[in-house]
């Protein structure tokens, strides 16, 4: 199999400008298909800004960006999320007034014809309602299905409570997944920030991506929560067959989990291998790393 078919995400002379100044910089970057991808450098080195390129919020000045075969450098993000690839930020963002549930079934509408206001019993026999804010966010995200709903949801057809039921039964599953089982109908605001970036990638997991973009999945955590996040992180590979590409600053937990390494300097590629690889790059070592960084303390330089 050639390089190009085993790559789930590709990027050749990608770059970004903003007001002259370049976030990135003719970037060639290969995600493997099945792989679990690690992106580090400081602050500014243009880490989020490739997410938000790849993801279709900022269009690239030049280059490609090519996603399981597909060139997407000219698309926008519904459209990429559609082909195969979603993500979580740096700061989190969730719908606050809305359930866990309802957060998951956001995710869910690429797979989902419509939810409804009411939800029928689950195979559980539990029957989960979606609150007024759950529906009008939904219906502000895609108003083109919202007469289509009404007119379906009054008639109450067996395909509507069908697809209704799978809809509710898939993010249940995905909550289980994340560890938020019997947490569905607390308000994501009200949750612990520990069980907030969970949510975020369950929303992210609920769009069934091939491959999923983490920015950041263990900021603000403890070590032993940080290393439950590394286990859910490898369940998604293991699991699911999905491909990860993350942004981290724990180098305890880029170096555990990664199998491939990328270290962006001023939107530059300066090193790319694996953990044993960029460990003893010197060039990483003198930006990032130091001393505490090559011994994988938890606090060493940022990445």
């Amino acid at each position: 199999m050639s390089a190009v078919a085993e790559a789930i995400l590709e990027t050749k002379g990608l770059t970004r400008r903003f007001a002259g100044v370049t976030a990135l910089a003719n970037l060639d970057l290969t995600v493997k298909a099945g792989s679990i991808a690690g992106l580090i450098g400081p602050n500014g080195a243009g880490k989020t800004t490739l997410f938000n390129v790849v993801t279709g919020f900022y269009p690239p000045d030049e280059g490609s960006i090519v996603l399981d075969g597909h060139h997407i450098e000219k698309m926008p993000p519904h459209v990429i999320t559609a082909i195969g690839m979603s993500r979580t930020f740096q700061n989190i963002r969730l719908f606050a007034n809305m359930t866990a549930l309802e957060n998951v079934l956001v995710g869910q509408h690429l797979h989902a014809d419509f939810v409804a206001k009411t939800i029928p019993e689950t195979e559980a026999g539990e029957v989960i309602e979606l609150s007024m804010a759950g529906m009008l966010a939904y219906r502000a995200l895609f108003p083109a299905r919202a007469v289509w709903e009404v007119l379906a949801t009054v008639a109450r057809t067996p395909r509507v409570r069908q697809v209704e039921r799978k809809a509710v039964e898939d993010s249940l599953r995905v909550l289980e997944f994340v560890g938020l089982k019997g947490r569905h109908d607390e308000l994501a605001r009200n949750l612990p920030y520990g069980d907030q970036r969970r949510l975020e990638i369950a929303r992210a997991l609920a769009t069934k991506p091939k491959l999923l973009l983490l920015d950041e999945p263990t900021a603000g955590m403890n070590p032993h929560e940080s290393q439950e996040v590394v286990g859910l992180i490898r369940a998604v590979r293991d699991q699911l067959g999905m491909s990860v590409l993350l942004i981290e600053h724990q180098m305890r937990v880029v170096m555990g989990v990664c199998e491939n390494i990328t270290v962006l300097d001023y939107g530059e590629k300066i090193a790319e291998g694996p953990p044993e690889a960029v460990q003893r790059d010197k060039k990483v070592i003198e930006a990032y790393l130091g001393s505490a960084g090559v011994r994988g303390d938890d606090d060493a330089a940022e990445a």
